[in-house]
């Protein structure tokens, strides 16, 4: 299980992402468009920069449904390893079973 307070914190990121996600696309197609002038560029950087860190969405990260766990992560099911593995051998997942040959 991970730390609540790590838990925590990637609610909040994905809160934030989702209240300032608007502006930081219009301000990157703002600072991407070749016919913007170089003030309204380097403005459109500089509001970019000002915005909170955690509202980007490269700083989340995938966690397991159940524990929380980051690594080991299956984007397929949201599990993370461990879970995934338990709920394969009781058959909650679909089309998935145990390899044996």
């Amino acid at each position: 299980m991970a730390k609540t307070s790590m838990i925590e914190r990637e609610k909040k990121r994905v809160l934030l992402n989702e209240k300032f996600d608007k502006k930081r696309k219009q301000l990157k197609k703002i600072i991407r468009d070749l016919r913007a002038s170089d003030d309204e560029r380097t403005d459109a950087e500089n509001k970019l920069q000002v915005l909170p860190r955690d509202s980007s969405r490269t700083r989340q990260r995938s966690r397991c449904r159940l524990c929380g766990r980051s690594r080991a992560y299956n984007r397929l099911t949201g599990l993370c390893r461990i879970h995934m593995r338990y709920s394969v051998m009781n058959g909650l997942v679909p089309g998935m079973h145990k390899a044996s040959w």
